[in-house]
């Protein structure tokens, strides 16, 4: 038993440095990815534009791809041998684990978020100019219970296969990683469409997408490199996945950048409808402004007020829906 031991765990007894640095650096960018996205929902405090489709498709994704790393014989075997190796050899082997669990710790708080800054209210967007395909509040509730439910029923299967279906779960871990990569996928498609319909990209961090599309043809090329020709369907999903990102992301830019040049002709247009005295220039009457002195005897030139009363109305913080084309 011992000699078997020895010979299973033999794999993490030399662990490439050069891997170790390059998986740390992954697992660092997965993190890094993420927190743009985390940061833009709560800063705008609104989850407005982020489909609830997405959301759940790609918090189901990482349930499945997070359960099949960690139900592989190679990972379970890993987790074994941690008692026998040193600690360095440990976490070299483990890493791989790590890496998918920090995407579903990520995607999870992306749901959690998504659920805490919904619009509930009439005051968050405005009905009238909202399309009837998009969601309600309750869809959002509906999204994270069944999200937290899959999570349960995945986490009852998975313990009660090891326990007492052990032949099994390595062909159970196969079929979740397929559907893993079927939902990871399909689930650009009802962003794709949110995001058309808005005509921006709302809550949807730019940065994320920034980072994560190349990073999907960079963890791409890294299988492609191990694997080859015949470990196809180890790195296509990432391929098309990165495509999908890529034309989301090219989608959002494109919106962004118009809603930004429409703020700044709005802008540039106030700016020249201001009377000539306000600006500094000419001389004559003064149109809706006020001449008071100071306490030195000096005029101060107030005006009415509301030059800039509607300055935020195309701020960020501002709902999609609210005054937007």
């Amino acid at each position: 038993m011992a000699a078997s031991t020895s010979g299973e765990c033999s794999s993490l007894s030399s662990p490439s440095y050069t891997n170790y640095v390059l998986s740390l650096c992954i697992l660092s960018g997965i993190l890094i990815s993420y927190l743009p996205q985390h940061y833009r929902i709560i800063s705008r405090r609104s989850s407005e534009g982020i489909s609830p489709y997405f959301v759940l498709l790609g918090t189901t994704s990482a349930t499945f791809s997070f359960a099949t790393i960690l139900l592989l014989p190679r990972s379970r075997a890993n987790w074994r041998c941690c008692s026998q190796v040193s600690g360095f050899e440990c976490s070299a082997g483990l890493l791989g684990v790590a890496q998918i669990g920090v995407q579903w710790a990520c995607f999870s708080v992306i749901l959690l978020l998504f659920l805490i800054f919904f619009p509930r209210s009439a005051t968050d967007t405005v009905p009238s100019k909202q399309p009837p395909a998009l969601a309600t509040y309750r869809t959002a509730l509906l999204v994270t219970l069944f999200s937290v439910l899959h999570g349960f029923i995945t986490l009852i299967l998975s313990v009660s296969l090891l326990l007492w279906r052990p032949g099994v779960v390595a062909s159970f871990a196969n079929a979740l990683g397929l559907l893993s990569g079927l939902l990871s996928i399909l689930q650009y498609l009802p962003q794709l469409y949110t995001t058309f319909t808005l005509k921006a990209a709302g809550s949807l961090s730019i940065p994320m997408m920034c980072i994560q599309t190349p990073g999907a043809f960079l963890w791409a090329g890294t299988l492609i490199a191990t694997y080859g020709k015949e470990g196809w369907s180890a790195w296509i999903v990432f391929i098309i996945a990165g495509t999908m990102q890529g034309a989301l992301l090219i989608m959002a830019l494109t919106f962004e950048l118009r809603v930004i040049k429409k703020k700044r002709k709005k802008q540039q247009k106030k700016k020249n409808s201001r009377p000539a005295n306000i600006r500094g220039g000419g001389s004559g009457v003064d149109v809706g402004v006020r001449h008071d002195t100071d306490d030195e005897g000096g005029h101060v030139v107030e005006g009415d007020g509301d030059a800039d009363s509607d300055g935020d109305a195309d701020s960020e913080d501002a709902p999609l829906l609210g005054g937007r084309d």
